[in-house]
C-alpha cells in the first residue's frame, strides 16, 4: 500500500518504511506459498518549526563564549595577549574583533597591560575574571553533586548498545551532548569499576568502555518510567507508549493518520531489550529504534543531538542506514532541525516554546555554555556573568 505523507510547506524528504508482509497461496497448487515484502515509500513534507529552531539559534552565543574561554584557559598561566587571540578568530569562528567580543561579554575576562618580553611595550592581556573562576567552580560543584547521575547516564548508554561496549573515542566525542565531565575516563571509570571496564589505550582509536554489571533499575526507559508513574497515580495500568503531538499548523493526511495510529498500537519495545531476533526492516524494529532515539535524546543535556553525532553509533545501537528519516516520519515525536546547515534531532515533548522544560534540578548540569545559558535565561544571581 502506498502511504501518503504529511502536507507541510517546505522541503520533501523521502524514506522507506517497514516492510508489510503479504502472504499468497495458489488455488491451483495449495502447496505453493509465496511471501512478498513490498517496500512502502513514504514521502514526508518537512516543515520548519520556528520555535525549536530558535532554541538552537539561542545556543550560538553560549557556544562561542565556551570556545573563547577554553582557548584562554588552555594557555600557560591562563593568560593571553589580546592580539594573539585576535589572530585566532577564524579558528574560533569569531566574526567580530576580540575587543568587541569582550565588550559584549564583560564578565568573562579581566584586561590588564603587561610586556611579552622584558623590554617590549606594554600591551593588553586577557585573564579569567574572578566571576568566571567562581563560575567554573560552580560547574565542578554541580558535577560532584551529580556524580551518580553521570554514572547512571553512562551505564544506560552502554546498556542500550548491542554488545554492551562502546568505543572510548565515540564517548569522548559526545561528552558535551550528554553532560559527561572532561575527566570521566580517569575519574569515574576507575572509581566505579563495578560498572565499567576500560580496555586498550585512550587516544589510539582502539580503546573501549565495557559494561561490567547490568543494573535492572537502570534498564527502564523514560517512557516506561512515565507509564509506571501514571499507573501509580491513577490506579489503572497504563501502557507504555510515545507522546505524539504535532504543533499548530502541522497536520496529517488520512492515510498517514491511519499509519501512525497502527504504528502506535504496536507494543512498545524497550531500548534495553534484546532485539537480535528482530528483522532490521520490520515495523517492530522501527518501533525499537524510535525508542532508542527517544531515550538518547532524553538522556542528552539539551534534549537534542546533531544527527551526524547519532550516526556515529549506527553499529552499537543497530540503526538502519537511513535512520535519519525516522525524525521526519515521526514528526509528532521528533523535530529535524536544519538550522545552521546541520541536521539536529530534537525531542518535541521536552520543549516549551524555544527552551527546554526541566523536571529535575539534576538536569541543570554540566557544560560551561549550558551554565551560561542558565545564568542568562533564569537570572541566577550567583552565576550571572553577562
Amino acid at each position: 500500500m502506498l502511504i501518503s505523507g504529511m502536507l507541510f510547506k517546505s522541503q520533501t524528504i523521502s524514506s522507506s518504511i517497514s516492510n508489510l508482509k503479504l502472504n499468497f497461496k495458489s488455488f491451483v497448487n495449495p502447496k505453493f506459498f509465496l511471501q512478498i515484502n513490498p517496500i512502502s515509500s513514504l514521502k514526508v513534507i518537512w516543515r520548519k518549526d520556528q520555535k525549536l529552531d530558535q532554541a538552537i539559534e539561542n545556543d550560538k552565543r553560549y557556544k562561542l563564549c565556551a570556545r573563547v574561554v577554553k582557548e584562554v584557559l588552555n594557555e600557560p598561566g591562563q593568560v593571553i595577549p589580546l592580539r594573539y587571540l585576535d589572530k585566532r578568530r577564524e579558528r574560533l569562528r569569531l566574526n567580530v574583533r576580540v575587543k568587541t567580543f569582550i565588550n559584549n561579554n564583560p564578565g568573562l575576562f579581566d584586561t590588564y597591560y603587561d610586556r611579552i618580553r622584558p623590554k617590549s611595550d606594554r600591551i593588553p592581556f586577557l585573564r579569567p575574571s574572578n566571576r568566571l573562576r567562581n563560575f567554573l567552580e560552580e560547574e565542578k560543584r554541580i558535577y560532584n553533586e551529580n556524580e551518580e547521575l553521570v554514572v547512571f547516564k553512562l551505564c544506560k548508554l552502554l546498556m542500550m548498545s548491542r554488545y554492551k561496549v562502546i568505543s572510548v573515542d565515540k564517548l569522548v566525542h559526545v561528552k558535551r551532548e550528554f553532560g559527561l565531565p572532561n575527566d570521566f575516563l580517569v575519574k569515574l571509570v576507575p572509581k566505579y569499576s563495578n560498572y565499567f571496564r576500560l580496555t586498550g589505550s585512550p587516544g589510539e582509536g582502539q580503546s573501549f568502555l565495557e559494561l561490567v554489571e547490568w543494573n535492572p533499575e537502570f534498564a527502564k526507559s523514560v517512557i516506561e518510567q512515565r507509564a509506571e508513574e501514571e499507573s501509580r497515580l491513577t490506579g489503572i495500568r497504563v501502557r507504555p507508549n510515545f507522546s505524539y503531538k504535532l504543533p499548530a499548523g502541522f497536520f496529517l493526511r488520512k492515510e498517514m493518520r491511519e499509519w501512525v495510529r497502527d504504528w502506535l498500537e504496536l507494543d512498545y519495545i524497550s531500548p534495553y531489550e534484546d532485539v537480535s531476533h528482530l528483522d532490521q526492516a520490520s515495523r517492530e524494529m522501527e518501533k525499537r529504534m524510535v525508542g532508542v532515539f527517544h531515550e538518547l535524546l532524553s538522556l542528552s543535556l539539551l534534549k537534542r543531538v546533531p544527527v551526524p553525532i547519532l550516526g556515529k553509533f549506527t553499529d552499537e545501537y543497530r540503526f538502519s542506514n537511513v535512520f535519519s528519516s525516522v525524525f521526519t516520519r515521526h514528526s509528532g515525536i521528533f523535530y529535524m532541525s536544519l538550522k545552521g546547515g546541520i541536521q539536529t534531532a530534537v525531542l518535541r515533548e521536552a520543549y516549551k516554546d524555544d527552551h527546554v522544560e526541566f523536571e529535575r534540578i539534576e538536569d541543570l548540569t554540566s557544560v560551561f555554555e549550558f551554565l551560561m545559558m542558565l545564568s542568562s535565561v533564569f537570572g541566577f544571581e550567583r552565576i550571572v556573568l553577562i
